[in-house]
């Protein structure tokens, strides 16, 4: 077989890249979702000092995170994007979860998300209330708090494969 150096060149650039890429079977093999680059749209929005402002089905990613809400905002420092406020029919949206609240505040440098209000998280069938939740998304691990009517934490979980 006869290659040419160029061909050999982007063969082997392509094969780097192949390599490179995510195995997408399972959460072992899932990149860090902090780590990837925050992207991020709606139906209006506008550039501001300290950031962006967004409104009208206002939709930010990051990995294969995908934050929703009637209004996003924002935050930079030093031209780094810090800090991410959500309002009004929020959803968090993982691989594996779901969780849904009045509003919500991502912090980039620590990975948390604190969803506030009623919130609801489901994975799978499982489901858990709350009124306060906190979601790291390096580690991919939640907690919820009390609240509603009895302030208690109430859910319902099913074993896996049910």
């Amino acid at each position: 077989m006869n290659m040419s150096k160029s061909k050999l060149m982007i063969a082997g650039a392509a094969l780097l890249a192949a390599l490179a890429l995510p195995v997408a079977s399972g959460a072992q093999n899932r990149l860090d979702a902090s780590r990837q680059p925050v992207q991020y749209g709606a139906d209006a929005g506008e550039y501001t000092p300290d950031g962006f402002s967004l409104r009208g089905r206002a939709e930010v990613t990051q990995g294969s995170n995908r934050l929703r809400a009637g209004a996003i905002r924002g935050f930079t420092t030093n031209g780094d994007l810090t800090r991410i406020e959500a309002t009004g029919d929020v959803y968090f949206v993982t691989p594996d979860q779901s969780m849904r609240g009045d509003r919500a505040v991502y912090t980039l440098n620590d990975g948390n998300v604190v969803v506030t209000g009623d919130v609801i998280l489901t994975q799978g069938k499982s489901v858990l209330t709350g009124s306060r939740l906190v979601y790291n998304v390096r580690t991919e691990t939640a907690r919820i708090e009390g609240g509603g009517a009895n302030g208690r934490v109430q859910g319902v979980f099913y074993p896996q494969g049910n």
